[in-house]
């Protein structure tokens, strides 16, 4: 597909995208940088990639498809870094959560030779790091890509290939769509599991501990979202805050009506919640987007 492929991070994402290139052997030459040691160490160690680049010049000279896959704090230095030595006719792209906010410093920056495609592949777990990479992590999960009207057709069919490579379902889709989107369906969810987390770290400490001791499914799923990558969120919540808010004032508006029908034991208001929510549920594993197993299906 390409013949030389730039990883910059190599945390979940990275280090599983460099795992699915050295299971599929889909590139000639697979080059991979992170600025942390222990990260580059793991890296070598499993042999994820041909070549552990020194810095980030290094990293990309040559290469024909370029993949950041590192913060949203970082992006801008690391496009600074590289702007000067992409390989004309290449293409960049990323795995950032919040599109505005990296399309903006693109322009900003002019970059020239490379060809722009904003990417985010809607995949993930609650760990971090290379070690939790896993080469099956975008096995029929959504890619959304988000090119600019200008860019060339056949630019955008080589980064789909790629990503349908990793086992994706592409998607193409517009930056303010994207963001608006992803807002509602990760970046709503994650600030509900931090602020139940919040609340239930504000009790005392007997019943603090007993609710550790016997959460419930429930309880354990917010959980588990909210022990995602503080660094990663705490960007995403910055980059979005404008549609995140938007997002949070939906959220109280519905939950002010859901107190309103709790305090009056009004049956048929709370019926009423709950089978949309069933319903919604039901359209979510139609969607092949989860499962009905128990626990839904995870381990």
């Amino acid at each position: 597909m390409f013949d030389q492929v730039s990883i910059i991070g190599c945390g979940l994402i990275g280090s599983s995208v460099l795992r699915r290139l050295k299971k599929n052997k889909s590139a000639k030459k697979v080059v991979s940088y992170d600025n942390s040691k222990s990260v580059s160490e793991i890296v070598k160690k499993e042999n994820l990639s041909d070549q552990l680049a020194a810095n980030l010049s290094e990293a990309v000279k040559n290469s024909d498809f370029i993949l950041i896959a590192t913060p949203l704090s970082s992006f801008e230095n690391i496009i600074n870094s590289i702007k000067d030595n992409l390989k004309p006719g290449s293409i960049l792209t990323d795995t950032c959560s919040v599109k505005t906010s990296v399309n903006n410093i693109i322009r900003k920056l002019k970059i020239k030779n490379s060809t722009w495609i904003p990417g985010h592949p809607v995949a993930g777990t609650e760990n971090s790091g290379p070690n939790a990479g896993f080469p099956d992590l975008f096995q029929d999960r959504w890619t959304i890509l988000s090119p600019d009207k200008n860019v060339k057709d056949a630019e955008i069919k080589k980064t789909v290939l790629f990503w349908e490579s990793m086992g994706s379902k592409v998607k193409i889709m517009s930056v303010e769509d994207h963001d608006k989107i992803i807002s509602l369906t990760s970046h709503l969810p994650h600030v509900i599991a931090y602020n139940i987390v919040k609340t239930v770290m504000g009790s005392d400490e007997k019943t603090k501990n007993d609710i550790i001791r016997y959460s419930a499914g429930g309880l354990r799923d917010f959980t588990r979202i909210a022990a995602s990558d503080p660094t990663m969120w705490k960007d995403i919540f910055i980059d979005n805050s404008g549609l995140i808010i938007d997002a949070i004032d939906k959220f109280s508006e519905s939950l002010d009506e859901f107190k309103k029908a709790i305090k009056e034991k009004n049956s048929e208001k709370l019926l009423q919640i709950f089978e949309k929510s069933k319903e919604f549920r039901k359209a979510i594993i139609k969607a092949g987007q989860d499962t009905d197993k128990p626990d839904f299906g995870r381990k």
